[in-house]
């Protein structure tokens, strides 16, 4: 009789699985080496423009247009950030572009947010047909509205004045209330009806539990809203007139009309720099939420 030989328990356990021990954590080190250097080139790739535009603002004229470029001037020209403020309506500028952005971007959350859980949650009728409607909006492109929104502000007598850039966007940005929606579609209606058994109203819903749930989400359109408020040139420049009432991209877009032909670019890259600061602190802000939201992503994929 013959016997078939067997392999010891721990050979079975250990047969066929993967070896691991010092070359696995050797090839995890040099996969991770090569992401940090290939992410380090493209981070510097993308501060590298910020980074010329805040040297170039200490800079003099002549170390602007020096070669070899100078990476940094030998006696930095920090009077240069005090000369802005003087020399050009950057003060008021600023004022304007923080009350516009600042007064769009919270109050329309506040009513997209209001809206999405609306036309998410609520037994509207029609609320399909609604919210189609207001998509179909984005079909539309800016340029054929110009003339017609422009009569309209002109006769409410609203040109040179900050009210066409804010009243319109108090009522929510469509693209807002489409992520929101789609985001809450993830929210069991079961909630919504447990807490309207319990004597709650929609209100109260969406006070106490919608609003936490999607706070990220909120956070993470803020800023991107918020940028774009920021940076908007078309809106300013068609209905602001006086230097006191424009934004600050209208005015950095004059100083370099006025500035540029005396190639006083130091002035020019002072005030974009100064520009960047408001969005800068505001990613700093929602910094915690953006990331909230991300993982709340990947976790639900």
């Amino acid at each position: 009789m013959t016997t078939i030989p067997t392999l010891p328990p721990r050979d079975l356990a250990t047969r066929g699985r993967r070896p691991s021990g010092t070359g696995a954590r050797r090839e995890s080190r040099a996969v991770n080496a090569l992401l940090l250097v290939v992410l380090s080139v493209f981070a510097l790739a993308m501060l590298a423009p910020l980074l010329w535009m805040f040297t170039t603002a200490v800079k003099t004229k002549p170390e602007v247009f020096a070669l070899p470029p100078v990476l940094w001037p030998d006696s930095p020209q920090w009077a240069t950030f005090a000369r802005m403020w003087t020399e050009a309506p950057v003060l008021s500028g600023f004022k304007n572009s923080i009350i516009v952005a600042g007064t769009v971007t919270v109050i329309g959350s506040v009513t997209s947010s209001i809206a999405a859980f609306a036309l998410s949650k609520m037994r509207l009728p029609g609320k399909n047909v609604i919210f189609l409607a207001l998509l179909s909006g984005l079909m539309i492109p800016y340029p054929t509205l110009m003339i017609p929104q422009f009569v309209m502000f002109s006769r409410l007598q609203w040109v040179d004045t900050l009210l066409p850039l804010i009243v319109p966007l108090l009522f929510g940005n469509i693209i807002m209330i489409f992520f929101l929606r789609q985001y809450l579609e993830s929210v069991p209606d079961s909630l919504i009806e447990a807490a309207k058994i319990d004597g709650a109203s929609y209100l109260t819903i969406f006070g106490r539990m919608i609003v936490p749930m999607i706070r990220p989400a909120i956070a993470a359109q803020f800023i991107l809203w918020f940028m774009t408020v920021w940076n908007d040139y078309l809106g300013p420049i068609l209905y602001l007139n006086s230097p006191g009432k424009q934004t600050l991209q209208v005015v950095i877009a004059n100083l370099n009309v006025e500035y540029a032909t005396q190639r006083d670019y130091p002035l020019i890259m002072a005030a974009s720099f100064v520009a960047l600061l408001p969005i800068l602190v505001v990613f700093l802000v929602f910094q915690r939420q953006i990331i909230e939201s991300v993982a709340l992503t990947g976790s639900k994929a």
